[in-house]
């Protein structure tokens, strides 16, 4: 049996590569290898290849493991640490199974086709078109918070009710394969968060006293109310960074593996001043 190839050179990364440049290679890679658009002999398992690499690296968790015992890592036979199983084969692909451990591919929403997982990283169908007959595609609109938290959504379709489970970390344009339709989700704006990929962003008003002096203020963020300590001399446009409070990153297998939360501070001046007002102000301006 030949060697396996290792993940990082099959992405063309280096170890330290970080989660947007691993995004980055698979996005290339995958769109080049696609056998609906490479004719090449070799596509098919080139596709294959970067799916599974792609799948391990993007993941901390597995990334962990391949770093320390490489392709063993997910294989009963060569004793790796997780008792995770091997290969089974499906058409011309292969997908990882569990024997008593964790699957090492994680929760991908029931997929383990590579076709599946190319089209939930594009939050689309395939560009070059799906194998086999196409299914109803319908879009759900979801509030942000719902999105973000995870939730249920009971929807009417052809008469019957569904009850579509809203992943945790559910971004506009995730796509979710079910047995007999396909859902692409809309997430509806929020009158104060803004979304970027994991990253939550909200713009706070503070008076430019407190970013003189000081002080403390509440901020709304994804886990509720937030007392903030403002420091003195506070410039405008400074950003607060909450790490891993930001929305959770679709699939991960950790339950606090999240984006982070930015508070943007906006100083707001008086439209209006007394003469009072003005006057000390001036002796400010002097000293």
């Amino acid at each position: 049996m030949a060697a396996k190839r290792d993940y990082y050179d099959i992405l063309g990364v280096s170890k330290n590569a970080t989660p947007a440049e691993l995004k980055s290679a698979y996005r290339k890679l995958a769109l080049e290898w696609h056998p609906d658009r490479n004719k090449s002999p070799e596509a098919e398992s080139k596709f294959k290849e970067i799916n599974e690499a792609y799948q391990v690296l993007s993941d901390p968790k597995k990334k962990g493991s391949y770093d320390q015992f490489g392709h063993s890592a997910f294989d009963s036979t060569a004793g790796g640490p997780g008792g995770f199983g091997g290969f089974r084969q499906q058409g011309p692909f292969q997908y990882y199974y569990s024997s008593g451990g964790e699957n090492p591919f994680g929760d991908l929403g029931g997929f383990s086709d590579p076709f599946e997982i190319f089209e939930q990283f594009f939050g689309t169908s395939s560009p070059f078109g799906r194998r086999g007959p196409a299914k109803p595609h319908y879009s759900l609109r979801v509030p942000f918070m719902t999105a973000i938290k995870g939730g249920t959504e009971t929807v009417s379709i052809d008469g019957k009710k569904h009850s579509i489970k809203i992943p945790a970390g559910t971004d506009t344009g995730t796509h979710l394969r079910f047995s007999n339709f396909d859902v692409t989700f809309e997430v509806e704006p929020h009158s104060q968060f803004k979304r970027d990929a994991d990253d939550v962003y909200i713009d706070h008003e503070i008076s430019f006293i407190m970013a003189i002096l000081g002080g403390e203020t509440d901020v709304n963020t994804l886990d509720g109310n937030l007392r903030l300590k403002i420091r003195p001399g506070t410039q405008p446009g400074s950003t607060v960074r909450l790490t891993g409070r930001g929305a959770p990153r679709l699939h991960s297998v950790r339950n606090d593996d999240r984006g982070d939360f930015y508070i943007r501070l906006k100083i707001t001046l008086p439209p209006n001043i007394s003469r009072r007002q003005r006057q000390l102000l001036e002796e400010f301006e002097r000293s």
